[in-house]
């Protein structure tokens, strides 16, 4: 007779064969999605050591000629296209809005999360209804704003209008500060500690994964974001690498490949180095006790 362990041997290279057209097609698919992806990522970096400069002189999708001389130029030639100080100018604006934006939102989540006060459950659903709305629908009304407080063609008019919106976000935030037991600020009160050093000394050092979090997308917004400077920024070399990149002339693809580039390099560092503390910010954000 078949013994019992024979039976299950082959119940399971049963499954097993069963199993690899399933494997198979999905493994199938998800190499389809990551070169679909991907390709476009290959055309740009492979654009970007064009010879020529110009997309009309492409050879199909990729250049005919490689050189480093777009990466040259990118640095050196700065009469009509100052790459560097574009960067300088964005790098400026994207870590100033981080500190700000950061420190504003961290307050405005633990003040709603800790903090028992009069209309302080409408103020949330105004705020999140308020967030359903995209920004660009008050372009006009920054504009305007903008032009009386004399901000136009100004770093820290842009800085002001990231800054004061960040706050906004605040529920991710407040979800992780409604995660952290209450019970550790009564025991800090008790010892005499008030709500400052309960904050900074024992919510904070508690907090890391949540400020990461905040921080990397305060500072990916302005990092990245077009329209806002494209609105306000008026002298060339006021502009941010986005709208200086769009500056850019036709036969100047290959330049523009390359700053886009560089743009791009310093997130996917961040978000390589922090995705553990950004994953961690995030669900623990999410989950409501």
């Amino acid at each position: 007779m078949t013994s019992y362990n024979e039976v299950r041997r082959a119940k399971r290279k049963s499954i097993k064969w069963k199993k690899i057209p399933d494997t198979a097609i999905t493994y199938t698919i998800i190499l389809l999605v990551g070169f679909i992806f991907l390709f476009p990522v290959l055309w740009l970096i492979l654009s970007s050591f064009s010879a020529q400069g110009s997309m009309y002189d492409f050879d199909g999708f990729f250049p005919k000629n490689y050189s480093l001389a777009t990466y040259i130029k990118l640095f050196t030639d700065t009469a009509m296209y100052n790459y560097p100080k574009w960067f300088g100018n964005t790098l400026f604006i994207a870590s100033m809005s981080c500190i700000i934006g950061t420190t504003l939102v961290v307050l405005t989540a633990y003040a709603v999360s800790r903090f028992n006060f009069s209309s302080r459950k409408k103020l949330m659903k105004v705020t999140l209804v308020l967030g359903m709305f995209p920004s660009f629908m008050g372009m006009i009304a920054v504009y305007l704003l903008m032009v009386q407080f004399g901000l136009v063609n100004n770093h820290w008019g842009l800085i002001l209008i990231y800054s004061s919106g960040a706050p906004m976000g605040y529920l991710v935030q407040k979800g992780f500060f409604d995660t952290i037991p209450i019970t550790i600020d009564e025991a800090a009160t008790i010892d005499g500690a008030n709500k400052f050093q309960i904050f900074i000394h024992i919510l904070m050092p508690l907090s890391k994964p949540m400020l990461v979090y905040t921080a990397l997308t305060s500072f990916t917004w302005p990092w990245s974001d077009f329209i806002l400077p494209k609105l306000l920024l008026k002298q060339k070399d006021m502009y941010t690498v986005a709208v200086g990149l769009m500056s850019l002339g036709e036969d100047e693809f290959a330049r523009f490949a390359a700053g886009s580039l560089f743009v791009a390099i310093p997130i996917i560092i961040l978000y390589f180095f922090l995705s553990k503390y950004m994953i961690s910010g995030l669900s623990s954000g999410a989950v409501k006790e």
